[in-house]
This record gives structure tokens, sequence and C-alpha cells, in this order.
């Protein structure tokens, strides 16, 4: 594995981790992320499809109970959802009596969102569940270990943040 190229007294940040002619697949930021994500996923919905929740129904009922999204528009900017699949994914919550729509008062074009006590109810294992499989996937780390890694992955996303707000530079 090739070394990363860094500032000239080798303690600064890193200029450039990847190059064109040693970049492989399984080296790649993006490719462990996502492995990671995938493997995630589908430990938390094994664990879940007992109280038939998958990860397309538990996500945004969870962001509902948290109180960190109440409207479609909100859910569908904090889950990067097309709001189209996202009201179908209600549609489902509603049809079995696990979430409702209740259309603003104030403004009729806003509709918002709860859980219904049957939604609460199915709600309750899922924070269990996702510090199982968390706990899990940081076995062997030291609490100092994923607190650093909290702390990288806040920053990559920071600058993913910054990435996604640039202008497309011309190549």
């Amino acid at each position: 594995m090739s070394k990363p190229s860094t500032t000239p007294d080798e303690n600064g940040p890193a200029t450039s981790f990847y190059s064109e002619g040693s970049f492989s697949r399984e080296n790649s930021v993006g490719y462990l992320m996502r492995r990671i994500v995938q493997t995630m996923v589908s430990q938390v919905d094994r664990r879940l499809d007992s109280h038939g929740l998958t990860q397309a129904q538990w996500t945004p009922m969870f962001l509902i109970h948290q109180g960190r999204a109440s409207t479609l528009a909100a859910l569908s900017r904090d889950l990067h959802v097309d709001a189209g699949a996202l009201t179908r994914t209600l549609d489902r919550l509603q049809a079995k009596g696990l979430c409702q729509r209740e259309r603003s008062t104030e403004d009729r074009r806003v509709v918002h969102l709860a859980l219904t006590p049957e939604g609460v109810a199915a709600m309750a294992p899922v924070p269990g569940v996702l510090c199982e499989v968390s706990n899990a996937l940081l076995d062997g780390f030291t609490r100092d270990e994923g607190q650093m890694l909290m702390g990288l992955l806040r920053r990559m996303l920071d600058n993913a943040d910054a990435l996604r707000d640039a202008p497309l530079l011309d190549q």
C-alpha cells in the first residue's frame, strides 16, 4: 500500500491520499464506508424483522419519534430521500397504523407527521438494536479509539458538506 503524500514536514495534513495509478476499491474510503453501512443496515433489519420493521420504515419513524422531523419535507431533507418515495413509505406506515398525518391549521400545504401509540410501541426496540449493532461494529476498539473515530467521521462529514456546497470547477 502506498503511503499518502503529506506536507514537507511529515506532520501536517495530507494533501493527497489517492492517486490514479495506485487507486484500489478495497482501500477506498467510500467502499469501506458503504460496506460498513450495508452490514449495519442488514444486521439492524435482521433484528427488527420480528417486529415487522425494515430500514425504510424504522428510519423515518425514528426521526419522527425523536422530534427531529415532523413533516414530509423535513424527513426528505434529513434522510436524503425523494419525497415521492417517502410518501409511499408513509402510506405503508399509515396503513399499518404506525403513523398519522395531520394537515396544519396555519398552512394547508403543510402536513404534520406523528407516530400513533402503536408506532411508539413499535419503536421501543429500535434504540437498543441500534446500540447493539453499533457496539458490535466497534468491538475491540477502546473508548478513546471510538471517540477518535467519531471525531474523524465528523471531520469527513464537514468536508463532504463543503464539497456538496462548493461550485463544480472545470476539469
